[in-house]
């Protein structure tokens, strides 16, 4: 590293994180972690429970449904989803187009919950009237997998569209928001589903080491003795919570206190509408800016979701990922590398506390290490 240019960082002098999380957080975000608290003392129990209660309002379900949080990572939420809330006699209609739908196809398997996959391309949404048609030529199907904002490729799936055909066919929907949550619309009163997933490290822009269900709360009371696993058993966490107001294992404390601190940045910024905004915008400075310098996204137009953007990695015999990479971590952004099976690619994060002028300097960055490494995209080079 030189001093041939700034270095960008955030609030608190560490490079930017431009990943679909953990990413980057506020001073006051981490500043909520430096002290300590009792699991059981009253002020931690009272924090913990103002964040459960504010969760639902953020998808207007705060009537209908119920917070169970759960320790761990957002994979936790999602394996006590599946496990607690499809019965042993159920069976689950899993709609893959990434890693994630393919990351609870094994979640079932281990559990031995029976299971059926339509699977569609990393680049391509599920066909709705395909899902209603699976549904009514299978009546034991009972549930429904679905994830709203994909990560592998950062499409956007038709969640409202897939509930109301599951919704139509008797059957009942869970929803992994994990990157989506309190970024992307979400409306329990005109999106029917018993349960939807997400953690506190993504577009609420905690830290991570909590996940969470919203659930329908008659289908939560109905998922007593389902749950596969002692430690993922939402019936279990919820009559804890309901009963004494705690934990039954040790919860992440200084997770959820710093959690608290997000969620109340989250208001301020003007929650789901705001938040959402900010993202679009980073979203749309990024893509723009980018194919300016001739990279090709994956996604286009409504299928990109502003979360996470895959790049086509150019065809150029000077471009190398690792040297593209680190060049880009020297001057202060960390970028992803591909997940997709189709294609050679790169993701770039929009999510956690940047703004345009964060993207704006991402793009300046690229250009900088295009040249370092000298690369020109143009023709054939800028194609997948």
């Amino acid at each position: 590293m030189t001093d041939a240019y700034a270095r960008a960082s955030s609030e608190t002098g560490d490079a930017l994180l431009l990943t679909p999380g953990p990413l980057t957080t506020s001073r006051a975000v981490k500043t909520a972690m430096l002290h300590d608290w009792g699991s059981r003392d009253a002020g931690f129990l009272a924090i913990n429970q103002q964040v459960l209660q504010q969760l639902p309002d953020i998808i207007n379900a705060s009537d209908t449904h119920v917070t169970v949080p759960m320790q761990g990572s957002g994979t936790f939420a999602v394996e006590a989803m599946l496990t607690s809330l499809l019965p042993p006699a159920g069976k689950l209609l899993l709609i893959v187009n990434g890693a994630y739908g393919q990351r609870a196809r094994r979640i079932c398997e281990i559990a031995g919950r029976p299971h059926t996959v339509y699977a569609t391309s990393e680049d391509t949404p599920p066909d709705v009237d395909e899902v209603d048609r699976l549904l009514r030529a299978d009546p034991s199907i009972s549930h429904v997998f679905a994830v709203q904002c994909e990560t592998t490729s950062g499409i956007l799936n038709p969640i409202a569209e897939l509930a109301a055909v599951v919704e139509a066919c008797g059957r009942r929907l869970l929803i992994d928001a994990m990157s989506a949550f309190g970024a992307l619309p979400l409306d329990a009163k005109r999106t029917r589903f018993d349960a939807v997933a997400a953690s506190s490290n993504k577009c609420i822009e905690g830290v991570p080491g909590l996940g969470f269900v919203i659930c329908r709360e008659p289908a939560l009371a109905a998922a007593k003795g389902n749950a596969t696993t002692l430690t993922l058993d939402l019936y279990d966490q919820w009559q804890s919570l309901r009963t004494t107001g705690q934990y039954r294992f040790t919860p992440p404390i200084h997770v959820i206190v710093a959690f608290h601190r997000a969620l109340q940045e989250f208001w301020a910024e003007g929650g789901q509408a705001g938040r959402g905004a900010r993202y679009g915008e980073n979203c749309r400075v990024l893509v723009e800016g980018m194919a300016e310098l001739g990279f090709r996204p994956l996604l286009a137009g409504p299928l990109q979701a502003p979360i996470i953007v895959t790049f086509h990695m150019p065809r150029h015999a000077n471009f190398v990922f690792d040297s593209f990479y680190e060049k880009l971590k020297q001057r202060g952004y960390v970028i992803y590398p591909g997940k997709l099976t189709v294609a050679d690619s790169f993701r770039i994060g929009c999510i956690g506390r940047l703004n345009a002028a964060h993207m704006e300097g991402v793009v300046a960055a690229v250009r900088a290490v295009m040249g370092e490494l000298g690369v020109t995209l143009t023709g054939a080079s800028a194609q997948p």
